[in-house]
């Protein structure tokens, strides 16, 4: 059977748009939407940075399941997205303490922070105008803190591009497997097996907004799935879809034209293992 393709005729009430291209590292996109009704979000391994007109900036930590939201009529709401692991040093806080939660900014860089940004926001001509405040406060976050953690970016794109076992993982990055959970979850907000999960879903998404609808068997082996079976439960479990279902859905054009997966396939590993000819790390 073959697959048809997502829906990518845009979302009309949500508009992604590109970074600054020295922010490409740490953010996939940034956005804009007015949203209204019920909106369904698929967990992408990011964090957000969002201001709520009216409500104040709100951190949307990472997720494990599918949730949803509804907002009034109009609502207008404007964020960037953090690419998995790269927010917790920024923020100072560990990404487990804001896992499957959505808290003030003020709670985690205190009262000031949030009030000048709201005020800089606030004040601000327009669209653009609000998503380069927005880039240029994730850029100075960025350049104020100490280097993230390498290990973050490593694991992260060897499960971008296939989905290495934990022991694999551990055993290039030199330490066990406990490790190994351990530094995961402080940087993505749960262990090694969880990220592998949601970035699989990610890739399965990618390779059908790339045209690959051969159907799905095989967009599942080419993902990483051990068989469409595979796929169907992850997909109920992770997005509370069917695999056709999140396909049509807005899911894969939720970052535009990047990718959570762009930093992983572009990205050169500081250690590796080799099975099969494929580095793990």
């Amino acid at each position: 059977m073959s697959v048809a393709a997502p829906n990518l005729g845009g979302m009309g009430w949500y508009t992604p748009a590109p970074v600054a291209p020295d922010l490409s590292e740490a953010l996939v996109c940034a956005w804009s939407a007015r949203a209204e009704g019920r909106q369904l979000l698929v967990p992408d391994g990011c964090v957000d940075v969002l201001w709520i007109a009216g409500v104040g900036v709100r951190v949307c930590g990472p997720e494990t399941s599918a949730w949803s939201f509804t907002l009034p009529r109009g609502s207008e709401s404007f964020g960037i997205r953090f690419r998995p692991g790269a927010a917790p040093h920024v923020l100072r806080t560990s990404a487990a303490h804001i896992r499957d939660t959505r808290v003030a900014l003020e709670d985690i860089l205190g009262s000031a922070v949030e009030r000048t940004l709201i005020d800089r926001l606030e004040h601000a001509a327009d669209t653009t105008a609000r998503l380069t405040i927005l880039q240029d406060t994730g850029r100075q976050w960025l350049t104020g803190q100490r280097a993230p953690d390498p290990l973050a970016a490593r694991i992260t794109s060897a499960l971008a591009a296939r989905s290495w076992s934990v022991e694999q993982l551990a055993d290039a990055s030199s330490m066990t497997s406990r490790q190994l959970h351990r530094r995961c979850n402080e940087a993505f907000g749960y262990g090694p097996s969880t990220l592998r999960s949601i970035l699989r879903l990610q890739r399965f998404m990618a390779l059908a907004r790339a045209g690959r609808h051969g159907g799905l068997a095989t967009l599942a082996a080419e993902s990483g799935f051990s068989d469409q079976a595979h796929l169907s439960r992850e997909c109920r479990r992770i997005a509370s879809l069917t695999p056709t279902a999140l396909l049509a859905s807005e899911a894969p054009d939720w970052h535009g034209e990047a990718s959570v997966l762009d930093a992983g396939v572009r990205s050169v590993q500081d250690r590796t293992v080799t099975t099969n000819g494929e580095s793990a790390a």
